[in-house]
């Protein structure tokens, strides 16, 4: 490689100071290594290979944004925090957002925060109720798009001048992929007399579509992907520091690449770009859309209202697949736990399609109306948290990772060896039965390259760039730990290890493989992608 790119693979056995008795002291290394307290205490409490691998998102709505329900949710195990921005004013945000991060400061979590655009959709901007209201069977409802303050019953503002364009007496009109129907009665100018077939939830915000005959009936709204305030909502997002931005209604990569372009001029920071498969088109663009993203999220709730329900779950596995496939990172959304929205415990079904989520190894998992304007939002979390733990160590007993065959990512040799070193060092972490992977990472590319494999130890990821620790938030399996690293790669290995083994973290005979993508020096030519096992003693 002349000398610009070395590996190595060795075994180390290390001896270093005497073993900690007691309890395990995290107090100093949260500071040094910046361990979050949850994964401090996951890993206090189980060990290793007890860590909860999939990540959990949670969105957040006037039933979950006081600064004590936010703890709670963090202590409960969300990695990131989602903002709707369909919902509330940007000060009501901006509020949410500084309590995350005074959490994360003051209480040593590290909760990421993703904003979420409105996108070209119909929705309700009023429905008479402050909350939600119930749509009873046989009621008469009026659909207008006409501007009016306060409330007026049974009547609904839509936001969209033109939303009742094509539409004719006998349509369906579906709330939220189905949480509530009607039947358009009469069509008066641009609003629509409705009655009520299919009594159910009317949720703030709520979306609209119309069926004809059993399909939807297919409109070319006008509307951009990107609006007037959804530009105004990244702007706000990227002024506070927002670490994703979830793009809603992605039908073409070429928004989201202009989306990108667009932040990469605005900050210094990297703010990351989730697209949102929620429609018809998306689908069949997908492969190009998840190629120009950062992150894909299956809004499974959108996308059941333009596909076949039935179609659902083959579409969820397909894109997961290819997510991991491209290694990005995809979050699986839309009513995982809808009954716990008004129920303290999830139906039987519910908690079937969360493990099989899991167990299609989703890089994470969204609550949506469960944690935003439930009643039970932290007790949906728990059983987020309890069946995935579950159901992560259930496939290692049982042995049912799915072996991957990978698409080839990287171009350039350095690109390759990367992709080929990550696997191997999956495959050997599983064979060898190590108790941890740590990847020293300037960027998080090794990282999320590990995690694409999805091997059985936790991956501990050390950077020292903050918003690197917060974008691996949604990485399956891995843990983010922000340090100083250094040139030196033997001495960045040398001292976490012994700053981890202070701690108790680390006992005699565990087995650590260590992986590295930190360019090489003098001392160290072979350092820079690098695989070495080391054992404590």
């Amino acid at each position: 490689m002349k000398g610009k790119v070395g590996i190595g693979v060795r075994t180390v056995v290390r001896v270093s100071g005497e073993e900690s008795e007691g309890l395990w002291d995290f107090k100093g290394l949260r500071g040094v290594l910046g361990f979050d307290v949850v994964s401090e205490g996951e890993l206090r409490e189980k060990g290793f290979m007890g860590m909860r691998k999939t990540k959990l998102v949670c969105t957040i709505g006037p039933a979950c944004c006081s600064l004590e329900d936010l703890e709670k949710l963090a202590l409960g195990g969300m990695n990131v925090a989602r903002l709707n921005m369909c919902q509330n004013a940007r000060e009501w945000h901006r509020d949410v957002i500084r309590k995350i991060k005074s959490l994360n400061e003051e209480k040593g979590f590290c909760v990421s925060v993703m904003i979420d655009t409105e996108g070209s959709q119909i929705h309700v901007v009023d429905h008479g109720a402050p909350s939600s209201v119930k749509a009873e069977d046989g009621s008469i409802w009026l659909f207008t798009a006409q501007k009016f303050e306060g409330s007026r019953p049974f009547t609904v503002q839509a936001n969209y001048e033109g939303f009742s364009e094509g539409i004719e007496v006998g349509d369906e009109l579906i709330i939220d992929g189905g949480m509530a129907g009607f039947e358009v009665l009469e069509k008066i100018g641009s609003d629509l007399r409705c009655k009520c077939t299919d009594p159910g939830l009317f949720l703030p915000r709520a979306k609209l579509s119309f069926w004809r005959d059993g399909k939807l009936v297919g409109r070319n709204y006008g509307i951009l992907t990107l609006s007037t305030k959804d530009w105004a909502d990244i702007e706000f997002g990227v002024s506070e520091g927002v670490d994703f931005i979830a793009m809603s209604f992605v039908n073409d990569s070429g928004f989201v690449r202009h989306l990108k372009n667009y932040l990469s001029t605005k900050s210094s920071v990297s703010t990351k770009v989730v697209a949102k498969i929620e429609c018809l088109e998306s689908l069949q663009k997908l492969e190009e859309i998840i190629e120009a993203s950062d992150g894909i999220m299956v809004a499974r709730g959108d996308l059941g209202v333009e596909i076949p329900l039935e179609q659902i779950p083959i579409v969820q596995e397909e894109i997961v697949h290819l997510c991991r496939q491209l290694n990005k990172p995809v979050i699986v959304a839309s009513q995982l736990l809808g009954s716990m929205v008004e129920y303290p415990t999830p139906t039987r079904a519910e908690v079937a399609d969360v493990s099989e989520a899991v167990r299609q190894y989703a890089d994470a998992l969204m609550l949506s109306g469960e944690s935003a304007i439930g009643l039970y939002g932290q007790k949906a979390l728990s059983v987020l948290q309890m069946t995935s733990s579950r159901m992560e160590s259930w496939g290692r007993v049982e042995n049912q990772q799915s072996r991957l065959h990978q698409y080839q990512l990287g171009v350039s040799l350095p690109d390759r060896i990367a992709e080929q070193i990550c696997k191997c060092a999956a495959e050997m972490a599983n064979k060898l039965g190590v108790d941890a992977i740590f990847v020293y990472t300037k960027h998080g590319h090794m990282a999320s390259l590990l995690s694409r494999n999805r091997p059985n130890p936790p991956i501990f990821a050390f950077t020292n760039d903050d918003n690197t620790r917060r974008a691996l938030n949604l990485q399956w399996g891995v843990i983010p730990l922000l340090v100083d690293l250094s040139a030196d790669m033997e001495a960045n290995i040398s001292e976490t290890i012994d700053l981890i083994k202070s701690g108790g973290m680390l006992k005699e005979r565990d087995a650590v493989l260590v992986v590295s993508d930190v360019p090489p020096t003098r001392a160290t030519p072979m350092a820079f992608q690098s695989i070495q096992v080391k054992t404590i003693t």
